[in-house]
């Protein structure tokens, strides 16, 4: 028997990763075991709303330890009830179930719709997803994926999800038939490139679903809890009220924490459908109440957009600077359309130079700075990305 001689080789080998490791992080920074400063525009996968280590989640954390870390999921616990309770206040649901990541809340919401079908829809358990759509790592949730790296993986897929084009109504009124309870999807496209669901199309896609009788699920996981600023949630930018929405992500601020939210009529669990031995567990829970207590207040919510805006004015520059592609997307998750497959080449450079990025395909960069992200930051963030750019330009010219 081996084992490990050092511990990245005890860990599995389940993505690139540098030789990097981080210890520490403040707001808008972390720091490696070296003490070397990285700026942060990932944070997280959009995870860290407030930033990193912010005060309030550290102070939430230390107290409900204190008092009580879960009683398991047999009891209620005075943390979940308040987050359900500010929830459903906050958004036009009902009911809330607490799940531990994004993908558990997908699956959740997966099995409610299937569940809705089984008694209001005679058995009816298609779902309509849309290709380029990302709602996780679980069998069920890549099946219901639209990325193309998921289709070979994990044969046989879970049957039951139907393609559709984003921003194309006709394409998703031809999939539905007698077996359709459902059409999920994101309001932005995050890993396929930051592809938004237009105000339009979102608005067309609730008619539609209430005209058949249909369930529209919207997966909030990436743009929920002021992501796309001015708003908590992102669809109601378009003024719509769908039957289920999943967050995951900003709502635990960098905790592990989800849910799955429903309308009275979509909310069909019996006893015994579902559940999981964490979920609503008092410590996280405690944490997202700490969240959306900043997040949901509508002066936050109003400087997420303005720091939206300044960040996507400048990329807008930069992009004019360089000749680059348009910068797309809403709020604090933008991306910078770069035109050539250079954007795992940027990032590595980014890394070295102590910026951290994201590029979710090879022609387009992913931003996905902390809420809260000053001026200040993003200008020293467009300071190295200009920096790495011009050398880039530079090389592609002598070439």
């Amino acid at each position: 028997m081996t084992h490990a001689t050092h511990p990245f080789d005890a860990l599995m080998e389940i993505t690139a990763r540098p030789k990097t490791v981080f210890v520490k992080g403040e707001g808008a920074y972390l720091w490696d075991d070296t003490g070397k400063r990285y700026l942060d525009f990932i944070q997280g996968w959009a995870v860290n709303c407030l930033g990193h280590s912010p005060p309030a989640i550290a102070e939430a954390v230390a107290a409900q330890a204190k008092l009580l870390l879960t009683p398991s999921p047999a009891y209620h616990n005075a943390a979940s009830l308040k987050l359900a309770q500010a929830l459903v206040e906050a958004s036009c649901f009902d009911q809330v179930f607490f799940a531990n990541s994004g993908a558990e809340a997908n699956e959740g919401a997966i099995k409610l719709a299937r569940k809705f079908g089984s008694l209001h829809r005679g058995g009816a358990f298609e779902i309509i997803t849309f290709e380029g759509g990302f709602h996780g790592r679980t069998l069920a949730t890549m099946s219901a994926s639209g990325k193309k790296a998921f289709e070979p993986l994990f044969e046989p897929k879970v049957p039951g999800f139907r393609k559709a084009r984003l921003n194309d109504i006709g394409s998703v009124k031809q999939l539905i038939s007698a077996n359709t309870v459902a059409v999920m999807l994101e309001p932005i496209q995050g890993e396929a490139g930051v592809w938004p669901a237009t105000d339009a199309f979102l608005r067309e896609l609730r008619t539609l679903t209430r005209e058949h009788g249909l369930l529209l699920i919207v997966d909030e996981i990436q743009t929920g809890m002021g992501r796309t600023g001015g708003k908590l949630f992102a669809h109601e930018h378009a003024g719509i009220a769908p039957d289920i929405m999943t967050l995951g992500k900003g709502i635990g601020g960098g905790a592990p924490l989800a849910a799955l939210l429903a309308t009275e009529r979509a909310s069909c669990f019996e006893h015994g459908d579902q559940g999981g031995t964490f979920n609503g567990n008092s410590l996280m829970c405690a944490v997202g109440l700490a969240v959306l207590d900043q997040v949901a207040q509508p002066a936050f919510l109003k400087a997420a957009a303005d720091a939206g805006l300044h960040l996507e004015s400048e990329l807008q520059k930069l992009s004019a600077r360089h000749g680059l592609g348009d910068v797309r997307g809403r709020g604090l998750l933008l991306a910078l359309d770069l035109k050539l497959p250079i954007g795992p080449a940027i990032v590595a450079q980014a890394f070295e130079a102590g910026l951290l990025l994201n590029a979710p395909q090879p022609d387009a960069l992913r931003f996905m700075p902390a809420l809260n992200v000053t001026k200040q930051e993003i200008a020293e963030m467009i300071e190295g990305l200009d920096a790495i750019l011009t050398r880039a330009g530079a090389a592609r010219r002598v070439a």
